[in-house]
């Protein structure tokens, strides 16, 4: 696991290789956020599972995906597909059959993650750079389509919060709302609540939200108060979900790549 780390903040990030037992088929396998340790407040981050336990699929920290987004033959019934920042994966058996292979480059407070990936004439490089500045983790992206044709993509990242002490969970910089429901209100204050606590189950809601301006979010932590997420797209589906270990919101971007361009975004984590 590789480490960035200064006097308050230890960023630790999986290794490719070294880490592959905590690797499938979900979530992007360069520049996976395992935790954040705070030098005096301990672990910031948890996991659908943690701390009883991991799995691939729900992971821990702040994984970004790719996953729902695959690229394969079109009526193709074998279940084999390319998935961006992890390889070639078997669906159906939810195995990855060839991991792809990063060039990794370690420097000061930052470290770059970039493979090259191809399957049935589609070729694209990703390029994945995780940094910390201060108490801010900035997790970054580049896709580049080096093929002929369009390249979609559905991404979103899917950071981890333990529960607060409080009911109220995040607020949006932008209005949000949804249908009424066993898992979530909005509160006076302006942030969603968790309803029926403490939860026996999960509870995922999408949020309707204009989608006009970049997205900041406003999280409440046991340990830290309050943090934030700081998005540099406009999200183009904004769920969240929650169970008893965990909180998150996950801000989709559905969008193409040109042929011979080049998309980049990113999230700053702010603890």
């Amino acid at each position: 696991m590789y480490s960035l780390r200064n006097a308050s903040l230890d960023v630790q990030v999986l290794d490719p290789i070294a880490d592959q037992a905590r690797l499938g088929t979900r979530y992007c396998t360069g520049g996976y956020i395992f935790q954040i340790e705070d030098a005096v407040h301990g672990d910031l981050l948890t996991g659908p599972t943690f701390p009883e336990s991991f799995n691939t699929y729900d992971g821990q920290g702040i994984p970004d995906a790719f996953r729902l987004g695959p690229i394969q033959r079109p009526g193709a019934n074998d279940g084999t597909a390319l998935i961006i920042g992890v390889g070639l994966c078997a669906l159906e058996a939810d195995k990855v059959l060839e991991f792809c292979h990063w060039d990794i480059c370690l420097k000061g407070t930052s470290i770059h993650f970039r493979t090259e990936q191809s399957f049935l004439g589609t070729t694209l490089e990703l390029e994945r750079c995780v940094s910390l500045f201060g108490r801010t983790v900035r997790s970054e992206t580049w896709l580049r389509n080096k093929g002929a044709r369009t390249l979609p993509f559905r991404w979103f990242p899917h950071p981890f919060y333990p529960h607060p002490e409080t009911d109220e969970l995040c607020r949006f910089n932008v209005p949000v709302s949804f249908p009424e429901n066993e898992g979530y209100d909005i509160a006076e204050s302006g942030f969603i609540r968790r309803l029926g606590w403490p939860w026996a189950d999960g509870h995922y809601q999408a949020l309707e939200q204009p989608g006009d301006g970049k997205l900041v979010v406003l999280q409440r932590h046991p340990k830290l108060g309050l943090v934030s997420g700081t998005c540099s797209y406009i999200p183009t589906y904004l769920p969240i979900w929650g169970n008893r270990h965990t909180f998150s919101w996950e801000p989709f971007l559905d969008s193409t790549v040109g042929a011979g361009k080049e998309r980049n975004w990113r999230i700053d984590y702010d603890f």
